[in-house]
């Protein structure tokens, strides 16, 4: 009896040692995952508006995105800074506001506009981050390309004369042939290809970050991975399965398809980017049957977009870093659909204004909604602080990191936005526009009420009840120049 405690005695220490040591080492590996930097994905689509189904809308198909706002904070105020694509991903990505001579148009350049700014991709990447473009980011993939740690990847367009053809993404023979004889490569403004999700470029897109989520599972650097589709932009190309999600006859006009009250002319726009197509009028009205056809469209490209993030949703969670990740999902602007019978973006309707925002943390209150107002110029700070990254000075947004906790003390009293010599001040309950010569003398102005008139239908800005709350909103846009 006595060897065997002799034995025994120090195998049960050894025995210890080894388990004490294991429970070192976990606890070591756990503060070690603890410490990790946080990761993120941001996805974005182009002209995407806030009708979702985690936004309400009754008919549109959009499982994964709602997926993602049951895990996260839907925003429901939240707003670009310039409602044109070019402008308004220079604008989000440097964290400056546009102004009359800065990130104007749809063609505008952070390297021309703010040679000298920093961006997200590269404060991310001198913080030591892989910091990935994938699709479209910035609108031109040369566009300060260097400040990613590797080029922006878009998938391939042929170097000649048909790259105007080949971004609109026809699949059917028919419809190449006929934006190839249009000078501009516009051929109809929507097709139902029978074909797969790779087919169109937004697949392809979607295929890229799934295969660079999974090299990044391999690696210990943390990541600043931005996903771009580019549906559902013009034209409404997309597989015909998410046309067929649709029965047309349950589709409608607007509720507004009309032109508002006592609205300025300078407030209303032809929709030339719309009248570019073929098969439309170049002025007055689309007729209503067509019309139909486009929101149609538009719902089959959100629908494809949303399958398209499913599949990068899916790869992250399989690749086990979403509890790792900050996700935020969001459009580069609105898009009226009808509303006002205008079409696009390019006016200072809140349907232009509004952008559909998903954000989640890991580790916060799932299921949330939140009515507080961000602004895209918001991003570049909230990224820093969901990071624990000190945000580079200069940056002209707020980050809105404490929202996602539920916390009202970061809330918003008011955005702005820009639209050529258009102003809109936006608070939590009116929106006031007014357009001004180069001298600074008010040309037009329009005021909505959206407690009385959610719609924007009636501008009330001529209303002498109304003078207080002009002269509010006149201040907060020159505080804001």
């Amino acid at each position: 009896m006595l060897t065997s405690n002799r034995l025994l005695t120090p195998l049960i220490a050894l025995l210890t040692l080894i388990l004490f040591g294991r429970v070192l080492d976990t606890k070591a590996f756990a503060k070690d995952e603890q410490d990790r930097p946080m990761n993120v994905l941001f996805i974005i689509a182009d002209d995407l508006r806030p009708e979702l189904g985690c936004y309400g809308h009754p008919l549109i198909k959009s499982p994964n995105i709602d997926r993602l706002a049951a895990s996260g904070t839907v925003f429901t105020q939240a707003y670009c800074n310039v409602p044109v694509c070019g402008a308004s991903r220079s604008s989000f990505l440097t964290g400056l506001r546009p102004t009359r001579s800065r990130f104007v148009n749809w063609n505008t350049r952070m390297d021309a506009d703010a040679p000298e700014a920093d961006t997200i991709a590269s404060h991310f990447k001198r913080s030591g981050y892989q910091s990935i473009s994938l699709g479209k980011i910035a609108h031109f993939p040369d566009d300060q390309k260097h400040h990613w740690t590797e080029s922006p990847w878009r998938p391939d367009y042929p170097d000649n004369d048909k790259v105007q053809v080949t971004w609109r993404d026809y699949q059917s023979p028919k419809n190449i042939e006929i934006s190839q004889s249009n000078p501009n490569g516009a051929g109809p403004p929507l097709e139902a290809g029978d074909v797969g999700d790779d087919a169109y470029r937004d697949g392809q897109i979607a295929t890229k970050a799934v295969q660079r989520l999974k090299e990044l599972a391999k690696s210990d650097d943390p990541f600043f991975l931005a996903v771009g589709f580019l549906k559902p932009h013009l034209p409404f190309n997309a597989p015909k399965k998410y046309w067929d999600l649709y029965d047309r006859d349950e589709i409608h006009l607007p509720d507004n398809y009309r032109r508002p009250e006592n609205v300025p002319n300078v407030a209303m726009r032809s929709s030339g980017e719309l009248r570019a197509y073929t098969g439309l009028p170049r002025m007055g009205l689309v007729e209503d049957q067509k019309a139909i056809e486009l929101i149609h469209g538009y719902y089959a490209c959100v629908s494809y977009v949303d399958a398209q993030v499913g599949r990068v949703l899916d790869q992250l969670h399989q690749s086990g870093l979403g509890d790792r990740t900050v996700v935020i999902l969001c459009g580069d602007h609105g898009w009226n659909l009808g509303d006002h019978q205008l079409w696009c973006k390019h006016c200072n309707f809140q349907s232009s204004l509004r952008t559909a925002f998903v954000a989640r943390r890991p580790g916060q209150s799932a299921g949330q909604t939140c009515d507080a107002m961000i602004e895209l110029v918001d991003l570049f700070p909230t990224m820093c602080e969901l990071t624990s990254l000190a945000a580079p000075a200069g940056l002209q947004g707020t980050s809105f990191a404490k929202l996602l906790d539920g916390d009202p003390a970061d809330r918003k009293k008011h955005v702005v936005c820009l639209w050529k010599s258009g102003q809109t001040a936006l608070d939590a309950r009116y929106s006031y526009t007014q357009w001004t010569n180069r001298q600074g003398d008010e040309a037009a102005r329009m005021l909505y009420d959206h407690e009385s008139d959610p719609g924007e239908n009636v501008n009330v800005a001529e209303h002498p009840e109304q003078r207080d709350v002009i002269s509010r909103m006149q201040a907060i846009l020159r505080e804001s120049e």
